[in-house]
């Protein structure tokens, strides 16, 4: 007889939450050990009930799922680690695999296959949605780097090379430059387009 595999689920949408632990609880050997809606809320809660699998949904207050997984890799790197998005975007595939992520499904998913996902990365493998595989492939890497990025993410609200340059501890000037640096990588026009293109690519 299979043991039981105790998950813990990170969601922030209540009835996706609550649809995924019914479904996963239809499993013989899984059990959702654990709920969270915050992705702060993830290591305590998988300290507390001794998880073996966490499945971590990208978009979440408190912390994302890739930053979450981040920490859950570092703290307990037991704990295997189940990305789930309703975003494709092969950039966030790729951040995904590079904070320790062992599988990477979209929530469309069948729930069979995503129990066995969840039975598979338990015995060393990686589970990638094949679609956003060859995405990321085609894709290529993040252009931007890490100040890049912290730079476009803080202009995201509209605020002013002032503003940024303030709340980045960084010149004007310097400011300026990274944005310039990334409006031309993302061959786009100005700041609110390069934070558009990045955000579908999943680059910030």
């Amino acid at each position: 007889m299979r043991r039981t595999i105790k998950v813990l689920l990170a969601e922030d949408q209540s009835m996706v939450r609550e649809a995924l632990a019914a479904l996963l609880g239809l499993e013989e050997d899984i059990e959702v050990v654990a709920q969270v809606a915050r992705g702060d809320e993830v290591l305590g809660a998988a300290r507390d009930h001794a998880v073996d699998v966490a499945l971590l949904d990208i978009e979440m207050p408190g912390a994302t799922g890739i930053e979450a997984a981040a920490l859950l890799h570092a703290e307990l790197p037991h704990v295997k680690l189940l990305i789930l998005t309703t975003f494709g975007r092969p950039g966030y595939l790729r951040s995904a695999m590079e904070s320790g992520a062992d599988a990477f499904l979209v929530k469309d998913a069948p729930a069979a296959q995503l129990a066995e996902a969840i039975r598979k990365v338990l015995t060393g493998e990686r589970v990638i949605d094949p679609t956003l595989a060859a995405a990321a492939l085609a894709e290529g890497a993040n252009p931007l780097t890490d100040r890049e990025r912290e730079v476009l993410r803080a202009a995201a609200d509209g605020s002013t090379n002032a503003e940024l340059a303030k709340t980045l501890h960084l010149s004007q000037g310097t400011v300026r430059n990274y944005l310039s640096t990334a409006i031309q990588k993302l061959a786009v026009r100005n700041r609110a387009e390069a934070v558009r293109v990045a955000r579908e690519k999943g680059w910030l």
